[in-house]
């Protein structure tokens, strides 16, 4: 167990942890930020996806000692211009089927569109691949993140 500080949502946190144990579980156990998912395990579904440092990442795979120093933001804190123009558009294009994926389909989007204004299809593609829907809405969630680009 090692002292580990980083930047939460905005706000410094310091924790306790083994190195080695995953972010996600620091998040949802430790922190009580239960918005980030846990699905696969193992980094291939995307449902746990947070930023660090603005990228995409997903947090079930991430050592909570990655984190050191670092900004990180979760669903919980995802806020901003683009960030409330995605969930808008979310809402507007009925992308929810279950709900389960949608917090780390949300943080993906809006790490391409902090990235790049206009993406292009495939760009959409790209950043989005890493992330299942068992409901099978990925044209709806193309469709949301083409309408906050127009």
């Amino acid at each position: 167990m090692i002292p580990i500080s980083f930047t939460l949502n905005g706000s410094v946190v310091k924790v306790v942890a083994p190195p080695d144990k995953p972010l996600l579980w620091v998040l949802r156990d430790d922190l009580n930020l239960t918005g980030t998912k846990y699905s696969c395990g193992k980094g291939l579904c995307g449902a746990c996806t947070i930023h660090l440092n603005g990228e995409a990442v997903r947090s079930c795979s991430l050592p909570v000692s990655a984190a050191a120093n670092a900004s990180i933001t979760t669903i919980e804190g995802l806020s901003g211009h683009t960030a409330n123009e995605l969930k808008q558009a979310w809402d507007t294009f009925n992308v929810p089927q279950c709900g389960y994926c949608q917090p780390g389909q949300l943080m993906s989007a809006s790490a391409l569109l902090d990235k790049v204004q206009k993406p292009t299809d495939e760009q959409i593609d790209q950043a989005m691949k890493g992330n299942l829907c068992r409901c099978g809405t990925y044209q709806r969630i193309k469709s949301a993140i083409r309408h906050v680009t127009e």
